[in-house]
């Protein structure tokens, strides 16, 4: 066969998968090319031209389908089969690194006694293979600290915009933030340091996958609830404006499972590049978390408590509505030491500033926080979104 044959070819098989174009939008290319062809009449530049124009943008939808569809199916094969896949991944970004002296604090700051930590829960669910490969960065090497605050099943209670008074003060500007671990039952050693590592991936979900996952979230704005804390000397969840400021949406409808079968599909490539070794799934935790004027959630890790000690593996994915509305909200994973019990940031972090369709992955370990939110107008629908989770194994 000819090459155009094979792509003639090609083209057939992928007109005819619903997967790929739908019943409906075939209709309705067909009925946008004849609307162009009769209204630029006999002039065949400009017909040509809109043309060319609708066919680019088709070609481009109809590829990243089919590079979805046809990943799915090699995954899906490879499972079966039992070998293992080793895909190139580009490094989107480089993570910025930021170092500083600390004026607040001096260098032989000992650890204070740990208060109420955050870390989100969800639900659980097993994960489905199926493949979108996006760009991958990389940065470096953590071990478990246990103690940290860390986020967990919200209460139905509204958020309530004047309690909070507190902002957060982030480390490296003012007083140095300490964090503690509690008394561990593991007998290893815990390590001197804790190096800042994360796997970004740009481009993470299908466009019209991010399109109904906005949708979604703007419908069920009265489904939010104050996020709350895992707290070590509490049983449960507590809110604590403190420490955490921002609001959970622990039902995600099929959109959990779109994103977590994604995920499933660079699983072994991100841990690769976290080198982090392959671990079995026992548990899946999953929520939309909505940040908007001053919102924050200060220094913490997302697996130093009991109840969250078996998270491994943190997910952010950042979405809003366009044109973005606010500012700030940046993650930052930081550089850590162990100092007496407990680990304090070294004042250097690695900050990822929220874009549309990314996601983040990094050790459960880590310290980490988001900055505050500035959001002028308020609205719910201009908030920062996240749709984040944890790996439990």
């Amino acid at each position: 066969m000819t090459p155009k044959q094979i792509l003639d070819s090609f083209s057939e098989t992928l007109i005819q998968d619903e997967r790929i174009l739908s019943t409906q939008e075939r209709a309705l290319l067909a009925t946008l090319l004849q609307h162009a062809k009769t209204s630029t009449g006999e002039n065949k530049t400009t017909r040509d031209a809109v043309q060319a124009a609708i066919a680019s943008a088709v070609g481009e939808t109809v590829a990243q389908r089919a590079f979805s569809v046809l990943g799915g199916n090699i995954v899906e094969r490879i499972v079966q089969s039992g070998t293992s896949a080793n895909s190139n991944f580009t490094v989107s970004r480089t993570a910025e690194i930021h170092a500083g002296p600390n004026p607040g604090g001096s260098p032989n700051d000992q650890p204070q006694p740990p208060g109420n930590q955050p870390q989100p829960p969800g639900p659980h669910i097993s994960l489905h293979k199926q493949p979108q490969p996006p760009g991958i960065r990389k940065p470096e090497e953590p071990q478990p600290p246990k103690g940290q605050p860390q986020p967990p099943r919200p209460k139905e209670a509204p958020l309530s915009p004047s309690q909070p008074s507190y902002q957060p003060q982030p480390p490296g500007h003012g007083t140095r933030t300490t964090v503690v671990s509690q008394t561990a039952t593991a007998v290893l050693e815990k390590p001197a340091t804790l190096p800042a590592k994360c796997v970004v991936l740009d481009e993470f979900l299908a466009p019209q996958e991010l399109e109904d996952l906005i949708r979604y979230t703007l419908e069920h704005e009265g489904d939010f609830c104050a996020s709350e804390v895992v707290s070590p000397v509490a049983e449960g969840g507590v809110v604590n404006y403190e420490h955490r400021r921002s609001r959970v949406l622990l039902d995600l409808g099929q959109h959990r499972d779109v994103l977590l079968r994604r995920i499933q599909s660079v699983l072994p490539q991100v841990l690769d590049q976290l080198e982090m070794e392959e671990f079995s799934i026992a548990d899946v935790e999953t929520q939309v978390t909505a940040s908007n004027d001053g919102d924050f959630f200060h220094f913490h890790n997302d697996n130093g408590s009991d109840p969250v000690a078996s998270r491994h593996l943190t997910f952010v994915y950042f979405f809003h509505r366009e044109p973005k509305q606010f500012d700030g909200g940046e993650l930052r994973i930081h550089d850590a030491r162990l100092v007496g019990n407990g680990y304090v940031s070294e004042d250097r972090y690695q900050k990822i500033v929220p874009q549309q369709n990314q996601i983040v992955f990094f050790p459960c370990e880590l310290l980490h926080e988001i900055t505050p939110v500035k959001c002028a107008s308020g609205r719910f629908a201009d908030s920062r979104f996240t749709l984040n989770g944890w790996l439990r194994r």
